[in-house]
């Protein structure tokens, strides 16, 4: 921005802020606005975030607000409430001010708000753009297409003045997405399971277990599809095993969609069975001690890892972390990532599954000639989570 134009916008902010102060006695503002409410402070680093939040408040407030209402319920001055209004003007949202009982009122033009369809309001449909990218794992499923064509339509709806503000916060706010699978050639498979789900009929799978060489022939009873990290699962009755399984949908090499239908049971709910699973697999229901060590406590300290987890800080500033997890060899992955920094404590037979896992490695490091290892040691320098 040059000078002039800084010198224009400056002019523009002391016009407005003379003119509320000036609405006011030094007491009046006190007792309106609070003692401290017009200090001229510095632009906060969180601009583009409170912005955002001015536009919401103004768009659910038929009657509009004033400068000094959206100043107090953001918590700064009243010279930044009126530098972030003039960005959002010369941006191109269509802000205008109307005179109200309480002073100068800030207001969407009414046509403007005729362009956003119902129920929606303008700050969900920007929302809704700017999640996008979250929803490209789905390409190649069933789903893909009709995301597709209803996030088109949210960017036909919103005009270009809020697409270049959308563009502004992305280039400093990125929504991370891992590298996704396309189940492109999993569409029919993907497709014809929702409708069995959904009609309650059973089908047949020809499917290839993890470690096992040879395709099983299996009737399922499917209850739900889930989607975890990049994958998706079915969860339903298996007639082969005579009790619940998850399949994977990548390792289904034909699928049948049958005539027989089955009785979904009524107290089936998807989210409860998979509540204590530590990621999709069920079992019996145990509970695991972990002690973190101490360079590690903070980072593993600050993450959710299941719904379940409690922490206790200990003494020498490692944590212990209880679960409770159906199943053991899920955590059990998760407890071999974090490699020395974490210890087992319970159950026992989660420390055996740990000592056998690290006994195949060992093996699979070790000379093939049975020689014994260097005497010298090999120092590598310890890694420490990213803060």
């Amino acid at each position: 921005m040059d000078e002039a134009a800084t010198f224009t916008k400056e002019n523009r902010i002391n016009h407005f802020v003379k003119d509320d102060e000036s609405a006011f006695s030094k007491q009046e503002r006190q007792n309106r606005f609070g003692q401290n409410f017009f200090p001229d402070d510095q632009m906060r680093g969180d601009q583009l975030s409170r912005q955002w939040r001015i536009l919401r408040q103004i768009e659910t407030r038929r009657r509009g607000l004033t400068a000094a209402e959206i100043a107090k319920e953001n918590q700064v001055s009243l010279r930044t409430a009126y530098r972030d209004l003039d960005d959002l003007q010369q941006a191109g949202f269509p802000l205008y001010t109307e005179t109200g009982p309480k002073g100068r009122q800030w207001k969407f033009v009414e046509s403007y708000r005729f362009g956003v369809p119902e129920p929606f309001t303008f700050t969900e449909l920007m929302s809704l753009h700017m999640s996008r990218d979250l929803f490209k794992v789905f390409k190649g499923t069933v789903f893909f297409n009709s995301l597709t064509s209803a996030f088109q339509k949210v960017q036909v709806t919103l005009p270009q003045s809020a697409l270049a503000y959308l563009d502004r916060i992305e280039s400093t706010f990125q929504m991370g997405v891992r590298p996704y699978k396309d189940y492109h050639r999993f569409r029919d498979i993907i497709s014809k399971v929702n409708q069995a789900a959904v009609e309650c009929r059973r089908i047949e799978i020809l499917y290839l277990p993890l470690k096992r060489k040879i395709e099983t022939h299996r009737k399922i009873d499917p209850y739900g599809v889930r989607f975890f990290e990049g994958t998706l699962y079915i969860i339903g009755f298996c007639h082969l095993r005579k009790k619940m399984r998850t399949f994977v949908v990548d390792r289904i090499k034909l699928l049948q969609l049958t005539d027989e239908t089955f009785p979904r049971p009524a107290d089936f709910d998807l989210e409860k069975y998979t509540r204590h699973s530590f990621k999709v697999s069920s079992g019996p229901l145990q509970t695991v001690i972990i002690r973190i060590s101490p360079s590690w406590a903070r980072y593993v300290g600050e993450k959710i890892w299941h719904e379940s987890q409690s922490i206790r800080k200990m003494a020498d500033k490692s944590l212990e972390m209880t679960f409770q997890v159906a199943g053991l060899d899920e955590i059990k992955q998760w407890i071999l990532s974090l490699g020395a920094e974490a210890t087992v404590i319970e159950p026992p037979d989660l420390k055996v599954l740990i000592k056998q896992d690290i006994e195949k490695m060992r093996k699979q490091y070790q000379d093939p000639l049975g020689e014994s290892p260097p005497s010298h040691v090999i120092k590598i320098n310890k890694v420490k989570p990213r803060s």
